[in-house]
């Protein structure tokens, strides 16, 4: 069967290995059809899976961590000019955007980067997402927010300001609903016992590990 002119396809971490990021996991996958910028700033876990149409911009001083088991819907637009922190579980839905900078929208300054940053108030800050934090669909999240363990996020939401770990957030700006459920933490446990038992060598090799001087 000829190959589908509609689907480009994923760069895996073979492809990726000499593109410069400053750390590349195992099981990578980046759509070809990504927006990357700043791969030295940019380092990624296991596991990891980016979607077609994304853009992650780390350039400058900025700073890009994706831990392990992370995956990022197409749309997205990651501006890390200074610093987001995906931890391991983690995941964005279609179209999510987060911002580490934003102008002043108040009318004090200039906005935009062709202005000089002299005129203008840029608002600055780190973005962070615990571990098993999934954000919804057309989700904004704005600079300095730390969006604790577990906690998610609703589709269409704003989030504006640090969230508590385990709830389960919607709304412009996001509010607190509900208590999440931990029972992907026992899921968690299982996934890494089986990967585990994977990964071990059969018993005859182990036995003969053990028996070497």
């Amino acid at each position: 069967m000829a190959a589908n002119p509609f689907n480009p396809g994923y760069y895996t971490e073979d492809d990726l290995r000499d593109v410069g990021f400053k750390s590349l996991g195992r099981n990578v996958q980046i759509a070809r059809n990504t927006t990357i910028i700043g791969v030295h700033n940019i380092v990624i876990g296991d596991h990891v899976r980016i979607d077609g149409y994304s853009a992650l911009v780390a350039a400058g001083e900025g700073w890009l961590q994706i831990g392990s088991r992370v995956h990022i819907g197409g749309w997205c637009y990651l501006s890390a000019g200074d610093g987001i922190r995906m931890e391991d579980f983690s995941g964005l839905s279609q179209g999510v955007k987060i911002y580490s900078r934003t102008d002043d929208y108040s009318g004090r300054h200039l906005t935009n980067p062709t202005v000089p940053e002299k005129y203008t108030g840029i608002t600055r800050g780190a973005v962070v997402l615990g571990r098993h934090v999934i954000i919804g669909s057309g989700s904004v999240i704005l600079p300095k927010v730390t969006i604790g363990e577990g906690s998610s996020v609703g589709a269409l939401s704003l989030v504006t300001k640090d969230l508590e770990p385990w709830g389960v957030y919607f709304g412009c700006p996001a509010k607190r609903l509900k208590s999440r459920s931990k029972r992907l933490l026992e899921l968690e446990a299982e996934l890494e016992l089986e990967m585990a038992h994977q990964h071990a060598p059969p018993d005859r090799e182990l036995a003969e590990l053990h028996s070497r001087p």
